[in-house]
């Protein structure tokens, strides 16, 4: 990857984007935004920097306007939605401008017999799932913070959640892409129905990148009709009769929508009992879901685990609850990590921590830890390999273990340590596709794997 000069590059001037976006409130001088969203921005962004003005593009066209600008004055860019995951990944550095899709939120098309849907990046997820209420549809994702996430931020830092157990990644969900490269120029990958494949690596490549090669402007994704029953199973006890629930389950014809294992503190700060837990969800027919809760409940009884089925407004409370508490930090000084480990081995890492969820049949999951030790501690356990690289390429890791990568943490820990924690052999391709994709290297510059 070239080397940026050491020459700072002109200051910004906000007119320059003034005859771009138009409306006068669609620019914000550092100096005037809230002293709240400064903070967000703030965590984002090496120590000692601060950019000079949040823009507000209000279409695709007018966003690839602003980077264009940007490019030719080498103006570094931090891409954002609502901010609600700006905390996540490596510290940006020597950012000199904050672009934001939040204005760019509108519904393209929603295909209802085509099962897919077409919107723009800054569409929250909470009001996009509302639309697509009304025809009894819904798009699989459960990222963090629902209600404040874009669409295109959740895709840009791959946030899938729980209901990857069932549906898969947000790679799986994504049909088309359209993105703002980092010269200003539109491109697109991929389309607007199921069986168009076109594209697809370049959507893998940029789904989960933070906005490094590019910013991501308007997105198709696949849909599914919402089921006409849903409960929920939660076994508690003893960390080695939870493990082999969580086997048994893997290993049977049962469906759950979503499974996790869930640390001892967890279950006890949720109400739940005593012990590590475990939690499953079906949708369905509602006899499908009766049968099928039923199982996992004598499973669990055989085990000599505590079991109990959640339905309706309680179920819809405990899940809320269980998303609130995990992404929820008690103070500052908690870092939380994402975390990848052979599913077989997740019973092992709960018992070491206070607060953590990992996923059954995938591994992934997020922690809750308390110091720099602990990260460096779990990461040694792990042989840390590092979290996925550009495009989801395979990363081989040694023994029987995994990876742990950083979300958030206050800044000056995020300086102390390497956030990613990568130690694979991919970095030199890494480099030559942010090369190629922005060799200006404006887009972002610094969140990802090796300072990429």
């Amino acid at each position: 990857m070239k080397a940026m000069s050491n020459d700072r590059p002109q200051a910004v001037c906000a007119s320059d984007f003034a005859s771009i976006v138009g409306e006068e409130n669609a620019i914000c001088l550092w100096e005037n935004i809230e002293l709240s969203q400064q903070k967000r921005i703030q965590q984002a962004i090496a120590s000692g920097n601060s950019p000079s003005c949040i823009v507000y593009p209000r279409s695709q066209e007018q966003l690839a306007a602003v980077i264009t600008t940007a490019h030719a004055n080498n103006w570094r860019v931090l891409p954002c939605g609502s901010g609600s995951k700006l905390n996540w990944g490596s510290l940006a550095k020597g950012i000199d401008i904050v672009v934001s899709t939040e204005r760019i939120n509108q519904l393209i098309e929603h295909a209802v017999g085509d099962l897919t849907v077409t919107v723009e990046a800054g569409m929250k997820f909470s009001d996009l799932q509302a639309l697509l209420a009304k025809s009894r549809q819904f798009l699989a994702l459960d990222p963090t913070a629902p209600e404040s996430a874009t669409i295109g931020g959740i895709v840009a830092t791959g946030d899938t959640g729980s209901l990857r157990q069932r549906y898969g990644s947000v790679r799986d969900q994504l049909l088309g892409i359209t993105f703002v490269r980092a010269d200003g120029e539109i491109a697109k990958a991929g389309g607007r129905v199921v069986k168009n494949v076109a594209g697809y690596d370049l959507m893998k490549l940029l789904t989960g990148s933070y906005g490094t090669l590019g910013f991501i402007s308007q997105l198709t994704f696949r849909l599914y009709p919402l089921a006409e029953a849903s409960g929920t199973v939660v076994l508690t006890g003893k960390a080695e009769a939870v493990s082999q629930a969580a086997n048994i389950l893997r290993g049977s014809a049962l469906t759950p929508v979503q499974a996790d294992l869930l640390s001892a503190k967890l279950v006890s700060s949720l109400g739940l009992g005593e012990g590590l837990g475990l939690i499953a969800r079906f949708q369905s027919i509602s006899e499908s879901v009766k049968e099928q809760s039923n199982r996992v409940l004598e499973v669990g009884q055989k085990l000599g685990l505590s079991g109990a089925i959640f339905a309706d407004g309680d179920e819809a409370n405990l899940w809320q609850r269980l998303q609130e508490r995990i992404h929820t930090t008690a103070t500052e000084s908690v870092i939380s990590c994402k975390i990848g480990v052979l599913p077989t081995a997740a019973v092992e890492i709960l018992t070491q921590v206070e607060l953590g969820l990992i996923h059954i049949s995938s591994g992934l999951g997020l922690l809750q830890l308390e110091s720099k030790n602990q990260v460096l501690k779990i990461r040694d356990e792990l042989c840390s390999v590092g979290s996925d690289a550009y495009g989801g390429l395979p990363l081989r890791t040694q023994a029987n273990k995994g990876f742990l990568t950083i979300l958030s943490a206050p800044i000056a820990l995020k300086e102390q340590i390497d956030v990613w924690g990568y130690t694979g052999n991919a970095l030199p391709l890494m480099r030559r596709i942010k090369e190629q994709f922005d060799s200006k290297n404006i887009l972002s510059p610094g969140r990802f794997v090796g300072g990429i």
